[in-house]
């Protein structure tokens, strides 16, 4: 019995990535609340449990008397004669327990409690590896892709982790070994049943990776004053560079467009507008709305954050885009509500 309990012990141990010695405490503490169960007023128990010897052993102990055992911590020497030949008067003789004298519910009650501490320990053990990657990006190994759903489990430090279909760039198609970044939302119920959210369509990921590939973003050089996003189709980006002669957008794209191709790359063929930010909000649409040419751009004068750009006639589906998509993302990096017209031909 004790070779079978200490390799279920040693699986547990692997599967969960729990602590050896904090486990075997886990489990003498829901043992114990089983023995307690069926022996409540015995104060001293004492469990052993030792992987190294492969030992499990369970005892009460209790001091020998000569008459009638006055409660449950006391037994008559007679009786403790009987369970070891050694026993003495004032003494205290050892009552070795086996599982089959917990009874089913008593070894249920174990069970629970065990598996209780363990959930505990999980979520905590989660908490832990994660909160520092939280707003991050990490790289993710795809272990397999649910034919039905088309969710995918990725492997993140030893620890599986669903990345939801609808988190997935639109097109992209995942394969088991496949090695992907991935953006940490969050982690989801925190105080009850912890997951980690992640995801690949976050704005936020294109941030994180163009923090990986671009020294000057990393080291705070050049700035990411906005980003806005269409998973899958485009992306556009504003910096600004705290140094004169650092041209920010040259920067991000890279000698040889190095730097920007692997971004592009990792979101499986994104486009990606790296847009020139100024505090002039008129120039600053101008350049939101790339690769369409600007004539002029007219803010609202009441406050408002709208504002009406007139571009070249042949421009105007350009600077609108597919299904509007240019002048959306255009809108989101501004935070303006952008009218786009085109511009009027003077009559001779």
């Amino acid at each position: 019995m004790n070779k079978d309990f200490f390799e279920a012990l040693l699986l547990l141990q692997k599967e969960n990535g729990i602590n050896g010695d904090l486990l075997v405490e886990k489990i003498k503490q829901g043992v114990l609340k089983a023995i307690k169960k069926d022996y409540p007023n015995c104060d001293d128990i004492n469990i052993l449990i030792d992987p190294e010897k492969n030992k499990f052993e369970m005892k009460i102990l209790k001091t020998v008397v000569e008459g009638e055992p006055e409660n449950d911590n006391e037994i008559n020497i007679d009786e403790a004669l009987t369970l070891d030949k050694k026993s003495r008067l004032g003494g205290v003789c050892e009552i070795k327990l086996s599982t089959a004298q917990f009874g089913r519910v008593a070894a249920q009650s174990a069970k629970q409690s065990i598996r209780h501490d363990i959930k505990e320990f999980e979520k905590e053990h989660l908490l832990s590896q994660y909160q520092d990657k939280e707003h991050e990006c990490v790289s993710a190994t795809v272990q397999k892709v649910e034919p039905g759903t088309g969710n995918a489990v990725l492997t993140i430090d030893k620890s599986e982790v669903y990345l939801l279909k609808n988190e997935q760039i639109p097109g992209e198609i995942l394969h088991a070994g496949d090695i992907i970044k991935v953006y940490v939302v969050g982690i989801i119920n925190p105080d009850k049943k912890p997951t980690i959210k992640i995801s690949r369509t976050h704005k936020d990921l294109v941030k994180r990776l163009f923090e990986i590939e671009v020294p000057e973003i990393y080291d705070g050089t050049v700035e990411v004053k906005s980003i806005s996003r269409e998973a899958g189709s485009r992306s556009k980006i504003a910096v600004l560079s705290k140094e004169k002669n650092v041209d920010a957008v040259g920067a991000c794209i890279g000698p040889k467009r190095s730097r920007i191709t692997r971004i592009v790359e990792e979101l499986f063929g994104e486009k990606i507008d790296i847009i020139p930010y100024s505090e002039i909000d008129e120039e600053f649409i101008a350049n939101a709305l790339a690769p369409a040419e600007v004539i002029s751009v007219k803010c609202a004068e009441d406050g408002v954050k709208a504002c009406t750009v007139v571009v070249p006639n042949n421009q105007l589906s350009l600077a609108i885009g597919n299904k509007g998509q240019n002048a959306k993302l255009a809108a989101r990096l501004t935070g303006y509500k952008i009218d786009i017209t085109p511009e009027i031909p003077v009559i001779a």
